[in-house]
Order: C-alpha cells, then sequence, then structure tokens
C-alpha cells in the first residue's frame, strides 16, 4: 500500500519526532511504500530518513516553488505547480492517509481530505496520529460539529483517531483486511 503522511516541515521536539519515526519505520516494515510532501527539512526529513533507513521506498510529491527544498535520494518526485495540484497528486497517489503534527498547512490537507472522503470522492482511510493530544482540539471540534448537525455521518467514518503509531498500523492492517 502507499501510505500518504501529512506533516510539519519545522524542525519539531523530541516529543514529536520519536513517534514520526516509529511510524514511518513502520510503514518500511510492512512492506508499504512512504508518500509525502518531498521536502528534505524538519518532520518530512524525519519520516523519509527513518523509512529509507529501515529499507522502506518513498515518494515526494513537491510543488515547483518548494524543489529546491526537496529530498535528492527519495525513490520518486512528482513535482507541481501549485499546492491544489500537489494535495490532488498526494491524495491520488495514495490507499490510504495518515495525518501526524503540523501546521497550518497539515490542517488545510486533513480538512480537504476529510470533505473529499464526505462527499464521496475517495474511500480511503484517514488516520490522525494524536501524538501528545495533538489533535484533542480537532476531536472536540468535529464532535461539536456532529451534535451540532454540521456533519451528518457519524465522525469515525470520515477520520479515525490514535494515540500511537503501533494504533496506526493496526488500524491499517484492519482497513486492508476489509478492503
Amino acid at each position: 500500500m502507499n501510505i500518504c503522511v501529512f506533516c510539519s516541515a519545522n524542525d519539531l521536539q523530541e516529543k514529536y519526532t520519536r513517534p514520526a519515526e516509529e511510524l514511518a519505520r513502520l510503514i518500511a516494515k510492512h512492506g508499504h511504500t512512504l508518500v509525502w510532501g518531498g521536502t528534505d527539512t524538519g518532520l518530512m526529513k524525519t519520516i523519509a530518513s527513518a523509512a529509507q533507513n529501515a529499507g522502506g521506498k518513498i515518494i515526494g510529491i513537491t510543488m515547483e516553488t518548494l524543489k529546491k527544498d526537496a529530498r535528492k535520494n527519495a525513490d520518486g518526485m512528482i513535482t507541481t505547480d501549485s499546492l491544489d495540484e500537489r494535495k490532488t497528486a498526494m491524495i491520488n497517489a495514495s490507499d490510504i492517509i495518515v495525518v501526524l503534527v503540523g501546521g497550518i498547512g497539515t490542517l488545510d490537507e486533513t480538512a480537504e481530505v476529510m470533505e473529499l472522503k464526505k462527499l464521496h470522492i475517495h474511500k480511503k482511510p484517514i488516520i490522525i496520529l494524536n501524538t501528545d493530544n495533538f489533535y484533542e482540539g480537532l476531536k472536540i471540534q468535529l464532535d461539536k460539529m456532529k451534535k451540532e448537525g454540521f456533519i451528518a455521518n457519524p465522525n469515525e467514518e470520515l477520520v479515525f483517531f490514535v494515540d500511537t503509531p503501533q494504533e496506526a498500523m493496526e488500524h491499517l492492517k484492519q482497513v486492508a483486511l476489509e478492503n
């Protein structure tokens, strides 16, 4: 499977990098391909390096304006002209989406894949790794949106929250068996 990981390109604390590295190692160990934003900085570099060091294949998807920061030794690198094209390429190249800690860009990517799933444009599982309760606010907001009638289907149909990389992989295995 191709597993798309949305995450930050910033350098982060070990409490965030350690679980991201573990997830990348597990992706590689299970023979999956990491699809990521292609950048060779911050958490993006961390996951790409961890996957490659564990023998995994990595495919980056970057934009022309970010090409100078792209990882040079990826197994594949796709360059798009715009952010919208990049997000579309990342979604199209993946079977499953995993969200790690990140900023506005990661939040934008997450909202878009959830909306596209809600609209039945894709059926790909979306897993959010809630490292150190980073996404507790998002969970609360989604629950409020559901309760107030802004989301029709159960939130679990859109997104699945996990606390550890191991739980993410268990959910991936379960999803693979169901499909």
